[in-house]
């Protein structure tokens, strides 16, 4: 398959939608859209989990009441197989609490006429 002419869209359209979703509690549950149930796997914080099911269990895990993802940058590159790189960088507000640096790197493949996520990473940049 060749390179997607269109990754740079396809990343930041899929960068909008995927925050508007999360950051909208009512909304939030139809992130899991972007999943599948074989073939997602994220890393959050350092832990694992495979599958739409498990992500949806981690992200409706968290504890906080309100969510705001302000996004300083988006990079997208196209990978060999049509798919889509996709790293984000930005800073991330909970509830009350001072915002924080995070980033999030995505790969994207295509699926009939649309995307999902294979691979999600998320990193707070808290140095301890």
């Amino acid at each position: 398959m060749a390179l997607n002419p269109n990754y740079e869209q396809i990343g930041k359209t899929f960068v909008q939608q995927y925050y508007q979703l999360m950051d909208d509690s009512t909304q939030r549950p139809n992130v899991a859209n972007f999943y599948t149930e074989q073939k997602s796997l994220m890393s959050f914080e350092g832990q694992q989990m495979m599958g739409r099911t498990k992500i949806m269990e981690k992200i409706q895990s968290l504890t906080f009441q309100k969510i705001q993802h302000i996004i300083t940058a988006i990079d997208a590159q196209p990978t060999f197989d049509g798919g889509v790189l996709v790293a984000v960088l930005g800073q991330l507000k909970t509830d009350d609490d001072p915002p924080h640096t995070f980033n999030q790197v995505f790969i994207l493949k295509p699926a009939n006429d649309s995307f999902y996520v294979e691979h999600d990473c998320f990193r707070l940049a808290l140095h301890v």
